[in-house]
């Protein structure tokens, strides 16, 4: 534990950034990961399915739990495997 007040109040910020943060990041892995488990099962509701996990990443971007880059690296992956089935 630290003994300086600023990184007692620091660390005390972390702890509820960690509370806040965790089940965002938790809702985006599992929404892109039921999108991806769609996928390759060949389930009919694949677009519906990539939209909620499009928004997922966007709102962990907007939110800085991700960066903007990544975000838009994981939406383009998922669109090109969406394609993909599409066809």
């Amino acid at each position: 534990m630290p003994i300086i007040k600023s990184a007692i109040e620091r660390a005390r910020t972390n702890v509820k950034a960690n509370k806040r943060n965790a089940p965002q990041l938790s809702v985006m892995r599992t929404t892109v990961k039921q999108f991806e488990k769609a996928v390759t099962a060949g389930s009919d509701n694949v677009t519906e399915l990539y939209r909620a996990a499009s928004s997922a990443v966007d709102h962990a971007a907007s939110k800085g739990l991700i960066k903007k880059n990544k975000a838009s690296r994981d939406k383009s992956r998922m669109a090109a495997r969406l394609a993909k089935v599409a066809k």
